[in-house]
């Protein structure tokens, strides 16, 4: 079996001396070979910036842009012609739970396909996708599909 490794660099600069109230939450990351690097922050909940992008986004986004990848390597293999995806998707962060977690992603796709093409069929492979998805398969919450099959 093949492995792969997928390394992370993630930088925080400033100061806690001030207390919870006052250090910055902003900070970046990065993902070599990729040069894109990430500006991040904490939810503003949690005193983060609603500008930039936080780790429970970046969790939601990974689940579905690994379904979304896996979605459309299934559907090329069994000649389904897929025109458009888009995926509106919502992570559920419980603050009453110990420990706090994530305890539901719902992964909502809007999938549009050619005149003709069984949305049935669409579904099926969607469904393996998910079942085949590593990011879904790894997360301790349930990851849960609510699917939607446009033709022309």
């Amino acid at each position: 079996m093949t492995q792969h490794t997928y390394s992370s660099l993630v930088v925080w600069n400033g100061t806690t001396a001030g207390g919870y109230r006052s250090y910055r939450r902003d900070h970046t990351a990065s993902a070599c070979p990729a040069l894109q690097e990430l500006c991040l922050s904490a939810d503003p909940a949690f005193r983060g910036n609603p500008e930039l992008l936080n780790p429970e986004q970046l969790l939601t986004v990974a689940a579905s842009s690994c379904l979304l990848l896996s979605f459309l390597a299934l559907a090329s293999r069994t000649g389904l012609d897929i025109h458009s995806y888009q995926d509106r998707s919502a992570a559920v962060l419980d603050t009453s739970t110990e420990p706090v977690r994530v305890t539901e992603i719902v992964l909502s796709p809007t999938i549009h396909v050619t005149s003709g093409t069984d949305a049935s069929q669409v579904k099926a492979v969607l469904e393996s996708a998910h079942l085949g998805c590593y990011i879904a398969n790894t997360l301790n919450c349930p990851v849960r599909l609510e699917p939607t099959v446009v033709e022309p």
